[in-house]
C-alpha cells in the first residue's frame, strides 16, 4: 500500500482522523501471497485496479458508510465518493476494513460461488461471464465469483474489467435517460395533478348545483304533497257531501237506472222504426217486381201457346230430339212439343249444373240437336257445335229460350232442315 495518509480527489485524510488511519493499517499478519492452486483469492490478493469496479458495483453507498463505521469514525459530511475513494485503497492491502469487505461479499454470493466452482477451465469462466452479461442478471455475484476464481488469468480478468467498465458507463446512460424519464414523468404528472384538481373544481361545483336541484326538487315535492293532502281533504268532503245527498233521495239510484233503461228504449224503437222503413221499401219492392214478372211471364205463355197453335201436328216420325239449356221451368213444355210431334226428347242442361261429360253419351244417342245458345256455358256451345258438325246431325242454335222458340225449330228440323242454324 502507498504512503499514509491515503489521497483521494485531490486531498488527503489529516492525521486528525487517527481512527481512519487504525482502520487503514493492516494487522500484525505476515503480507499475504497471491492465490495459487485451488484456492479461491482474497479480496486484497486481486490486483488493486479491480477494487474500484468491486466496491463500486457490488455495494451501496448506504451499505458501505455502514460497513466503514464497523471500524472507522466517518465525518458527518463525508460523500459518498470519499466513501467509495476509501474503501477502494483499504483493499489494496489486508486491512481490518477489507477483510470485513470480503466477508460480506463471501456470504452475499456464495450460490454464485458455489455455482462457478463447478467451471475447471478459463473458457468455462469465460463462457459464465458472458452468459451473466447478455442475460444481464446477477452481474455483481458473477464478478466477485470469477475474479476470486482459482482459474481466472490475467486476459480473463482484464477481460471483465473492460466489460464490467463499458456496463458501468451503459448503466450511467442508462440513469442519465431513466433521470429525464422521471423529470418528464414528474412534469406529466404535476400536469395530470392540475387537470385532476381542476376536474375535482368543477365536480365541486357540480355537487353543489346538484345539491341545490336537490334541495329546490325537495321544496318542490313538499309543495305537491301539500297540494295533494288538500285536494284529497277536498275530495273527502265531496264524498261527504254525495252520500248526504243520496240520503235524502234514497230512490235517486233507481230513478238513475229507469232513466237509463228509458233512453236505451227510445235508441231501440228508434232503430226498429228504421228497420221496419226499409223493409217496406224492400217489400213494394219486391211486390212491384212480381207484379211485373207476372205480367211477363203471362205474356210469354200467351205468345207460346199462339206458337204452338200454329204448329202442324207429327212430323219427326220417332226421331230423338236433344235439347240443350233452355229454362228449367220450361222443360216439361219442351217434351211435350216432342213428344205431339212424334219424337222421344232428351235434356241436358248444358254444364250449368249437370257434368259436360254427360253430354257427349246424349249428342251420340239424339237424331236432331237444338242449342239454346243464350242459356249454356261457352263450353257446352263449342263442344255441341264440333261433334254436331263431325257427325253431320242436324243442330240448330236459337237464341230465344221460350216455347214458341222451341218449336218452329222442332218444326224446322222435323221438315227436314238439317244442319245448324239460328232462330232469329
Amino acid at each position: 500500500m502507498s504512503g499514509f495518509p491515503f489521497h483521494v480527489a485531490g486531498g488527503s485524510f489529516g492525521a486528525g482522523h487517527s481512527l481512519l488511519a487504525e482502520a487503514m493499517t493492516p494487522p500484525a499478519l505476515p503480507k499475504a501471497q497471491v492465490a495459487v492452486g485451488s484456492r479461491r483469492r482474497k479480496l486484497w490478493e486481486i490486483s488493486h485496479k479491480f477494487h474500484c469496479p468491486i466496491v463500486g458495483v457490488c455495494f451501496e453507498c448506504d451499505e458501505l458508510r455502514r460497513l466503514m463505521q464497523k471500524v472507522m469514525h466517518l465525518p458527518r459530511d463525508a460523500s459518498d465518493f470519499m466513501l467509495h475513494t476509501t474503501a477502494v485503497g483499504a483493499c489494496e492491502e489486508r486491512s481490518r476494513l477489507a477483510e470485513i469487505l470480503q466477508k460480506s461479499l463471501e456470504k452475499r454470493y456464495q450460490l454464485s460461488i458455489r455455482q462457478l466452482a463447478a467451471c475447471k477451465s478459463v473458457a468455462e469462466l469465460r463462457r459464465a461471464w458472458q452468459a451473466a452479461c447478455r442475460a444481464k442478471r446477477d452481474i455483481p455475484a458473477v464478478l466477485w465469483a470469477c475474479w476470486t476464481h482459482p482459474c481466472s488469468n490475467e486476459q480473463l480478468d482484464q477481460e471483465i474489467y473492460g466489460d464490467i467498465h463499458m456496463i458501468q458507463h451503459q448503466l450511467g446512460a442508462h440513469d442519465r435517460t431513466e433521470q429525464q424519464a422521471l423529470i418528464n414523468a414528474q412534469a406529466k404528472n404535476a400536469e395530470l395533478q392540475a387537470r385532476l384538481d381542476a376536474a375535482l373544481a368543477d365536480a365541486e361545483d357540480l355537487r353543489q348545483k346538484r345539491a341545490t336541484q336537490a334541495q329546490e326538487a325537495a321544496q318542490t315535492i313538499a309543495q305537491l304533497r301539500a297540494e295533494l293532502v288538500a285536494r284529497e281533504a277536498r275530495a273527502s268532503n265531496l264524498a261527504r257531501a254525495s252520500d248526504t245527498l243520496r240520503e235524502a233521495l234514497p230512490d235517486l239510484e233507481s230513478r238513475q237506472k229507469l232513466a237509463q233503461r228509458l233512453a236505451d228504449a227510445e235508441e231501440r224503437a228508434r232503430a226498429t222504426r228504421q228497420e221496419n222503413e226499409e223493409l217496406t221499401r224492400e217489400l213494394t219492392r219486391l211486390r212491384d217486381f212480381a207484379k211485373y214478372a207476372e205480367e211477363t211471364i203471362e205474356s210469354l205463355s200467351r205468345a207460346d201457346e199462339d206458337d204452338l197453335a200454329e204448329l202442324p201436328g207429327p212430323q219427326l216420325s220417332g226421331k230423338c230430339v236433344l235439347c240443350v239449356g233452355g229454362r228449367s221451368g220450361s222443360v216439361n213444355s219442351y217434351r211435350e212439343v216432342v213428344e205431339q210431334s212424334g219424337g222421344h226428347f232428351l235434356h241436358h242442361d248444358g254444364g250449368l249444373e249437370e257434368s259436360l261429360h254427360r253430354i257427349d253419351g246424349a249428342l251420340a244417342a239424339a237424331d236432331i240437336v237444338i242449342c239454346q245458345a243464350g242459356c249454356i256455358s261457352h263450353n257446352a256451345y263449342w263442344r255441341v257445335k264440333e261433334q254436331c258438325k263431325r257427325t253431320g246431325k242436324p243442330c240448330m242454335f236459337v237464341k230465344n229460350s221460350g216455347l214458341g222458340s222451341f218449336g218452329r225449330a222442332v218444326n224446322a228440323l222435323g221438315k227436314g232442315n238439317s244442319g245448324a242454324g239460328t232462330d232469329k
